[in-house]
């Protein structure tokens, strides 16, 4: 395969609004219950400070994930009713056009979603996210009901529905087959196909976290995952980048093998959901790269820029047009 010319990524702070969370996947790090003494609910002061320092790190991107449906536990009900919320979506609603009025372009990662709260959410986001992992039934979901495939299809559907730019991903090493990844890259490239919305696909590998279900359980090995990526590349449209995390691969074979993305890069916040595992120096990534170009991009990847994916005259939109530079990637003049 021809190496691309140049790859990408974002620069972003990381903000983990919650780590409260319904699920319970034997493999996850940072999931805690309520009433575990780590559980935390991010007060908006606390955002407001991130967001500053990363502005002025030169960040445009303002990446909001946490637990999904935290509110299924009654004792994270009460953390946000006191602070004047019925809801982790109505904070993130507040938080979203906190980080507009510091210059940052949301990307949120909510888990499920409906369709309604998909639809208020795109006014203050410049793309969402949500990772499918894969389609199969694994024990690794059990007890899981964010976990399970028809699910989270029905939410990357319904974003493709409301022209939502979207990330999705598979995570790999979690028990599921080559057969199941094939199956799961088919299903994104169907959705993409229909609605023309996902503008990358994230190929991550499993991370063992002490203290889980899965901490001894093996990583995919290197070869394991430059086939996937190769696969991937295969199996999906041309128009959807493949992404691979540059703190957690061997990059650049990932690159040789189809990858063209680096996905979410902060000079000021860590990567939450892995925290063992550093982001690169931005400033060093393009000497690993063996020539090949390094070029920022927006959480909104161009040809969506391009199209107006988001609403004209709104914050939002001003703001992207004002990072944006004649190719709609970043301005870096």
């Amino acid at each position: 395969m021809l190496l691309p010319d140049a790859v990408t990524f974002s620069r972003n702070v990381f903000l983990p609004i919650t780590n409260v969370c319904r699920n319970q996947c034997r493999y996850c790090g940072f999931r805690r219950d309520p009433t575990h003494p780590e559980a935390n609910l991010m007060a908006a002061e606390e955002v407001a400070k991130i967001l500053d320092a990363g502005k002025r790190a030169g960040c445009t991107e303002a990446l909001f994930t946490f637990g999904e449906m935290p509110e299924e536990h009654s004792e994270f009900r009460e953390w946000i009713e006191d602070i004047g919320y019925s809801s982790v979506i109505d904070y993130l609603i507040d938080l979203c056009e906190i980080a507009i009025d510091y210059g940052l372009l949301p990307h949120s990662n909510p888990g499920v979603m409906d369709s309604r709260d998909i639809r208020r959410l795109k006014p203050l986001n410049a793309s969402m996210g949500l990772m499918l992992e894969t389609t199969a039934a694994i024990p690794a979901h059990e007890g899981s009901a964010g976990k399970i495939p028809s699910e989270r299809i029905r939410t990357i559907e319904n974003a493709g529905k409301l022209r939502v730019p979207f990330t999705t991903g598979l995570l790999i090493g979690i028990g599921e087959s080559k057969e199941d990844r094939v199956q799961s890259l088919s299903t994104i490239a169907d959705l993409h196909t229909r609605y023309r919305h996902i503008q990358e696909v994230i190929i991550q590998p499993f991370a063992p976290k002490p203290g889980t279900g899965m901490a001894d359980s093996p990583e995919p090995s290197h070869q394991e995952m430059m086939e996937t990526v190769s696969l991937a590349r295969e199996i999906l449209p041309d128009d959807v980048a493949i992404q691979v995390p540059p703190n957690l691969t061997g990059f650049y074979d990932l690159i040789r093998c189809g990858a063209s993305d680096l996905g979410g890069i902060s000079p000021y916040t860590i990567d939450w959901i892995n925290p063992e595992a550093k982001w690169p120096q931005i400033s060093e990534l393009a000497g690993k790269l063996g020539g090949i170009r390094l070029r920022e991009r927006l959480p909104i990847y161009p040809q969506y820029i391009n199209e107006r994916w988001y609403e004209r005259g709104s914050r939002l939109a001003d703001l992207i047009e004002h990072y944006a530079d004649k190719e709609e990637y970043r301005d870096e003049t």
